[in-house]
């Protein structure tokens, strides 16, 4: 399966699926309403018992409408986890904004990433099925955060802000790992007395994480120097 050209290139112009032709204002909220649709008809139902029908009328748009702007049932589904995934990588750029140290912006980003989390719990299951129902796209959400997470860590240990003895690409994945299982223990998994989810992360996990990573990433004195 070749993945469309909107959906992995952030900048690209919005387009019909079925005419090819630019979105309008309009047809780009109708998109929107269908992608919001789909966010929690396949969370609440899962890929298989969601169905075209299901989104439409959740997203109170006709059925033929539909197919102006996605061709299949699976065309939406990787289109909603490449619009997860744009959400997500915005609010963690977004709150790390501002940092004076890659650590604060560790800790900024993950904030972020929380949050949205929080809010969209359909990240979690819509990427899991991305597992089966569309590998190519489940692996383009992985790298497209890793990507820029490694090009980050890198810079700052060119700046002296982490430890230069870590491998940008190996600690990338191991720390997108570790906020991944967090959020699916701590915001996912955790309900109250009654039943409902934590609205964000309980400060003292995120503040035991937050000590975790800042010792995996910060200076080490040079070879040869006190450690």
């Amino acid at each position: 399966m070749t993945v469309p050209e909107e959906l992995i290139d952030d900048d690209v112009e919005l387009v019909s699926s079925a005419t090819g032709r630019p979105l309008t204002k309009r047809g780009e909220a109708t998109r929107r309403r269908l992608l919001e649709a789909a966010e929690a008809v396949f969370a609440e139902q899962g890929y298989h018992e969601a169905s075209i029908v299901k989104i439409t009328e959740r997203a109170g748009i006709g059925l033929g409408t539909f197919y102006l702007y996605f061709d299949s049932k699976q065309s939406i589904f990787e289109a909603l986890v490449i619009d997860l995934n744009r959400r997500v990588r915005h609010s963690m750029t977004e709150a790390m904004a501002g940092a004076a140290t890659r650590l604060e912006a560790e800790r900024a980003g993950f904030a972020g990433f929380f949050r949205f989390t929080a809010e969209h719990p359909a990240l979690y299951r819509v990427v899991r099925e991305a597992e089966f129902v569309s590998p190519e796209v489940l692996r383009l959400h992985y790298t497209r955060i890793v990507d820029g997470y490694e090009a980050g860590l890198r810079a700052a240990q060119e700046a002296g802000d982490i430890d230069r003895a870590l491998d940008p690409a190996t600690t990338a994945w191991a720390l997108m790992g570790m906020g991944e299982l967090i959020g699916m223990r701590f915001l996912l998994w955790e309900r109250d007395a009654d039943g409902r989810p934590p609205a964000q992360l309980d400060p003292v996990v995120f503040d035991g994480m937050s000590r975790l990573i800042d010792n995996a990433l910060a200076p080490r004195p040079a070879e040869g120097g006190i450690r």
